[in-house]
């Protein structure tokens, strides 16, 4: 998932939703984990200097990490994916390689899987 952090915080946080967000460490030393999708019009996205993001973008909104709110989040989309395949291969918190050739509700093709 892109942007995975920001959407959390969206998520939980109506109104932070249509602004732009950058989650990571707001000092000088401090560095995007991650950027809303209306932050990155502006250039910002991660791993990008904190400084250098809030500069690029003046509206920017730093909000610190909340890693267990993710990793919770995060839990709860391996249990949808293991919904349909138990060939879940966990990369991180926002990545996983699924293996849906054979899959547990019988959907042929994996682009007719549901999106939620």
């Amino acid at each position: 998932m892109d942007a995975f952090f920001a959407s959390v915080e969206q998520r939980d946080n109506p109104e932070l939703r249509g602004k732009p967000i950058a989650v990571g460490g707001d000092s000088d030393r401090g560095v995007v984990a991650t950027a809303s999708y209306e932050a990155r019009p502006w250039g910002v996205h991660s791993a990008m200097s904190m400084r250098v993001a809030k500069r690029l973008c003046p509206g920017l909104i730093v909000l610190p990490g909340r890693y267990q709110v993710y990793k919770e989040v995060s839990r709860q989309m391996h249990a949808i994916f293991h919904e349909y395949t138990d060939l879940v291969e966990p990369i991180s918190l926002d990545e996983a390689f699924l293996d849906v050739t054979h899959n547990k509700k019988g959907i042929e093709l994996a682009v007719d899987m549901p999106v939620r």
